[in-house]
């Protein structure tokens, strides 16, 4: 195995971790999208970017635009993200989890373009406004307290 492979391994094991370590603040709340779902929505948007970006070098090609991969990228985790909100009892649920989504498979992207630095403090700062915010929000908001994933219709 050669160092370029062993570099783009490593890029795809570091976007699975941080992809998984939000994943299981979802998990430990009960979300409708756990471990594997956010490890797997990092590592394929880490995959295609590298792709996206690297594939396309000895092959020839002079026209190859990287940011089309990018865009994609985006409007398949919309997809994603678009499946897991839902209606309940006149609330639409599952929007933060569905905003997660999106921010890993940003996290993905920066680790296939080498922003290390960049996708894991994203992680952290995501890490935060989920641990962090959900109970300041309860503590402002008794009522609501255990709920902030619902915005009422």
């Amino acid at each position: 195995m050669d160092e370029t492979s062993l570099k783009f391994i490593f890029q795809l094991v570091l976007a699975s971790v941080l992809g998984l370590l939000i994943g299981v603040e979802r998990w430990r709340k009960g979300k409708p999208a756990g471990m594997r779902t956010f490890a797997l929505v990092a590592l394929g948007s880490a995959l295609f970017t590298i792709l996206s970006v690297e594939g396309f070098k000895n092959l020839g090609f002079a026209n190859i635009d990287p940011s089309r991969v990018a865009a994609n990228i985006v409007l398949g985790v919309g997809f994603l993200g678009a499946g897991i909100i839902f209606l309940k009892g006149g609330n639409v649920r599952g929007i933060t989890t569905a905003a997660v989504v999106w921010i890993c498979a940003a996290i993905g992207m920066a680790v296939g373009l080498k922003m290390y630095l960049i996708a894991v403090s994203a992680t952290i700062l995501a890490l935060i406004i989920l641990v962090v915010i959900r109970r300041l929000e309860s503590e402002l908001s008794p009522i609501r307290a255990g709920d902030n994933e619902d915005e009422n219709v």
